[in-house]
């Protein structure tokens, strides 16, 4: 019915347009062909093959084409950014809009309302962000590249193991460097499940111990490299304690893991050339080694040559009796010294021990004069109080029986025995009773 109705239109314009013999203007025509595109939306897929969005241009240009047409374009800037995409040459593309026609000039575009990438190109574009959003971080710096070990003793790979590129891996590595061990992880290296396989590929054998890792896969197309693009995995990769080496396809295929691992080879084999030594470079670096080797030892050995030949040459050990010849020499001054010293000493000692012993003597003949005197009062004293004289002249003194001395009658009891001290010997008495003094007949 929209057809019909859109027919009729045309015809009224037509109808209009129509001169007096019945033919077309030149605007009516246009305007009919205008009114006939514009009323249609169409979809279209085709290849890009010619951009042009410069600033200050208030839409962007660009034509597709497939093989038997080219059809000009143009999509304003608003609905351009808000699709998300970036055209560029040789994409495939989806685009939804309308034909119009620019009647002045007899020019025909399409007016584009949405634009999307198809097939591959949608899948190219959303690596590309992420390999945006990773270089923003400089994940894919080089500089944050690590340096592979020379002689890694476990190489880890991780790789499908019913592949032909684990097979081209270690038979590469046993004719390079057969003295390393393989720690295999088999992941799978395609669909949706690939990545977290991947990943914890990497772990386990970094786990167990690899030294340096290796990502490999055989060729494919690119939906198949498709998990080599996941953001997931690329940040494992860069994660990784130690280096990682990826082979992924073929050298024309680049995936988000080649540019954030530490070596991106081209082959599965590369891969693994790239972390064993050939036999004829281990050859070349172990002859320079030893060259470097014999140079350095050659190189002490003259120097210490010559640090022995300085200390033979020196004239201590010509004459042993240089070591000793300085204290020698003042040993000698010394003892001349002490043999001119010692005479002068003992004369002038001798003089002083006698002087010192005439006043010895004299001052010795003058003490006992002194404590004579002194002796005397002191044993006139002694006498005064010596119990000896007190008992001459008639006092006793009056034991126990235990020796001690009876000062009151209290101490004695009646048939106690008592020794009485006399001037000439001890009296052995018994006491038949006590009597006290009459303090009165006392005074």
């Amino acid at each position: 019915m929209a057809s019909d109705f859109t027919w009729q239109q045309g015809q009224g314009i037509a109808e209009n347009a129509r001169g007096t013999e019945g033919a077309l203007s030149v605007s009516g025509a246009m305007a009919l062909a205008k009114q006939s595109l514009e009323s249609l939306t169409v979809r279209i897929i085709g290849e890009v093959s010619e951009v042009s969005v410069k600033a200050g241009y208030k839409a962007a240009y660009f034509t597709v084409k497939d093989s038997a047409a080219a059809l000009p374009c143009m999509m304003w800037n608003n609905r351009y950014r808000a699709s998300g995409v970036q055209l560029m040459v040789g994409q495939l593309v989806e685009i939804t809009g309308r034909f119009t026609l620019y009647a002045a000039k007899g020019r025909m575009n399409f007016d584009v309302f949405s634009i999307a990438l198809a097939g591959e190109g949608d899948l190219r574009m959303k690596v590309a962000n992420i390999a945006r959003k990773l270089q923003a971080e400089g994940l894919t710096d080089p500089a944050r590249k690590r340096p592979l070990p020379m002689f890694p003793e476990r190489i880890g790979l991780v790789t499908s193991p019913r592949s032909a590129a684990v097979h081209d891996v270690l038979r590469t590595l046993r004719r390079r460097f057969p003295v390393a061990t393989v720690l295999l992880a088999g992941v799978p290296v395609e669909g949706a499940n690939a990545p977290a396989g991947i990943v914890e590929g990497l772990r386990c054998v970094v786990s167990a111990g690899a030294q340096v890792v290796l990502v490999v896969r055989g060729g494919g197309s690119f939906e198949d490299m498709m998990p080599f693009n996941d953001e997931g995995l690329a940040r494992a990769i860069a994660a990784c304690p130690v280096p990682v080496v990826t082979g992924i396809g073929h050298e024309v295929d680049t995936s988000i893991a080649d540019m954030v691992s530490d070596l991106r080879a081209s082959t599965p084999t590369a891969a693994a050339e790239s972390v064993s030594p050939s036999r004829e470079n281990l050859d070349a670096f172990m002859s320079a080694r030893a060259r470097s080797l014999v140079a350095s030892t050659s190189l002490l050995v003259e120097r210490a040559t010559s640090s022995v030949q300085r200390i033979a040459d020196r004239p201590l050990f010509s004459d042993p009796m240089l070591l000793f010849a300085a204290d020698a020499q003042a040993l000698d001054v010394a003892s001349e010294k002490l043999d001119r010293a010692l005479p002068e000493q003992l004369l002038r000692s001798g003089q002083e021990v006698r002087n010192a012993a005439s006043r010895l003597e004299r001052v010795g003949t003058t003490l006992p004069d002194r404590f004579r005197y002194q002796l005397g009062t002191s044993a006139a004293r002694l006498a005064d109080l010596s119990p000896v004289n007190t008992l001459a002249r008639g006092y006793s003194i009056t034991r126990d029986e235990q020796g001690g001395v009876v000062r009151s009658i209290a101490q004695a009891h009646k048939g106690e025995r008592v020794d009485v001290m006399v001037s000439d010997g001890i009296l052995h008495c018994n006491v038949e009773g006590v009597a006290a003094y009459d303090k009165d007949e006392e005074e």
